[in-house]
């Protein structure tokens, strides 16, 4: 059985980064709490640990894991351009519960499945996270649990859905929000051709937050145009 490792703990919490830091560069998964919900992770340049992280949930390749970075600092190695709206959401949301997608760095050697190009990327809200990404560098993350499965909110929920397909998980005790984050497809910025930024997936940052920091560079809610 896989260790379960309470890096709440200040005996465990240690020995819990340098196990989960082995794990990460030996090609395997890790659960890690995260903000929003519990996820599972491997290194983003290693493309056997990406394809064992979508075999983990029972995904293929057509829905490639988000990338976790400390900052936007790294975020900025990932990504092909940064524009000014998107300097605005991070300054607003990050860390925090908003992951955005963008052209990726053309340069870089990683294959985290069918992305056209692109990279989605988040900052998280939680301490131990940040300071795992410090260690480990940016992680390949999705949501702990078996694709059509409830998102895991403990450690416990983790294992029972992935076992030891996971080399160590990571205890932070439950997750307090319990919400996924929102996704945001910014991709439109980039180019000649200007699209708004499009909503993904709605989750703990409201459409109208986003608004409020992009005005009318969001596309229209879909449920207002149908009451229009």
């Amino acid at each position: 059985m896989s260790p379960v490792l309470d890096c709440r703990d200040p005996d465990q919490l240690i020995s819990a980064v340098r196990r989960a830091r082995q794990a990460i560069g030996r090609g395997e998964l890790i659960v890690m709490p995260t903000d929003t919900v519990y996820g599972v992770a491997a290194d983003a340049f290693n493309a056997a640990a990406v394809a064992r992280l979508l075999a983990a949930k029972g995904r293929g390749r057509q829905s490639p894991p988000p990338v976790l970075v400390s900052g936007a600092a790294t975020m900025r190695a990932l990504v092909a351009e940064v524009p000014e709206a998107v300097e605005r959401l991070v300054e607003r949301f990050w860390p925090g519960g908003l992951t955005i997608v963008l052209p990726a760095q053309p340069s870089l050697t990683w294959d985290l499945g069918e992305t056209h190009g692109t990279v989605a990327v988040r900052m998280p809200d939680d301490k131990f996270a940040l300071e795992l990404l410090e260690e480990c560098g940016p992680l390949a993350v999705s949501s702990a649990n078996k694709t059509g499965k409830p998102a895991a909110l403990d450690a416990d929920a983790a294992v029972d859905m992935l076992g030891d397909s996971v080399a160590v998980y990571l205890d932070g005790g439950i997750v307090s929000t319990g919400v996924s984050s929102t996704i945001v497809d910014a991709t439109g910025l980039v180019g000649d051709t200007q699209r708004p930024v499009a909503v993904l997936r709605e989750g703990a940052i409201s459409r109208a937050q986003l608004r409020e920091v992009l005005g009318d560079l969001l596309e229209p809610d879909p449920d207002e145009a149908d009451d229009a």
